[in-house]
């Protein structure tokens, strides 16, 4: 990909870079544009339940434009309804949405070299369909500055759309949960998690989980996708380290 003064910070600018620029700009939202329809019965599934959580037109919006987090907006309007108090809900929602810790370290040589108007943005819009384009997976060349921006801002922009179509659909359509709509976290997660198993121990690992969170579910376990989850990582990490011995 042709870099600019953006993706190569102190780079000297050059005649090119508006027409670079906007290549960027054009497939980053083309890129998104994929998991934006995937994440749209998502989004009106988020945007429903916060009504049906009790919460004000002002908070269901407020919800989706500043958490920005489906997964973690979703477990916490759950959790809400079904009663639980603060402490459990910070802990879940701390434990489901670490996996931006990692996201962030592994952009962290690329992204600290750019200005801080540049980390910032990145830093809000970085979910898990950014970083899957992100180039993550080789960071030694991430995707730029103009790419990032417009992806995740694309993203953003989607989610709260779909965020206030599920808010207005909850007040004029009855019993949303009937259709399903969290589907669409599977589905979303699915083309995002298969591409990056690239090993055996990631493998068993993604597959522990998926066997783990079904058999806790089923005996209806408190946070069983945090243990599930928690679980296939250590084991994935475990098969790793020990083959890496063998070798």
């Amino acid at each position: 990909m042709e870099k600019h003064a953006l993706s190569q910070p102190g780079a000297a600018p050059n005649a090119s870079l508006p027409d670079s620029r906007w290549r960027d700009i054009r497939a980053g939202v083309l890129d998104m544009f994929p998991f934006c329809l995937a994440v749209l019965p998502w989004g009106i599934l988020a945007g429903s339940m916060a009504v049906q959580a009790g919460l004000p037109l002002w908070q269901s919006i407020g919800l989706s434009a500043l958490v920005f987090a489906g997964a973690a907006q979703l477990v916490t309007l759950g959790l809400v309804m079904s009663g639980a108090n603060v402490v459990t809900i910070l802990i879940t929602v701390f434990f489901i949405t670490t996996q931006h810790i990692i996201y962030a370290l592994t952009l962290r040589d690329y992204v600290s070299r750019l200005a801080l108007r540049y980390r910032l943005p990145i830093g809000f819009l970085l979910t898990d369909e950014l970083f899957a384009l992100s180039g993550g997976k080789s960071a030694q060349q991430p995707r730029s500055v103009s790419y990032l921006i417009a992806a995740g801002g694309f993203f953003y922009v989607c989610w709260v759309i779909f965020s206030l179509a599920g808010i207005v659909m909850a007040t004029r359509i009855p019993d949303l949960a009937r259709y399903h709509l969290d589907f669409s976290i599977i589905a979303t997660f699915i083309t995002i998690v298969v591409p990056m198993v690239r090993s055996i121990s990631t493998l068993l690992g993604v597959v522990l989980s998926l066997a783990l969170s079904m058999v806790l579910a089923l005996f209806h376990v408190e946070g069983a996708v945090v243990i599930a989850g928690l679980s296939g990582m250590f084991f994935s990490a475990l098969l790793s380290r020990r083959r890496e011995d063998v070798l």
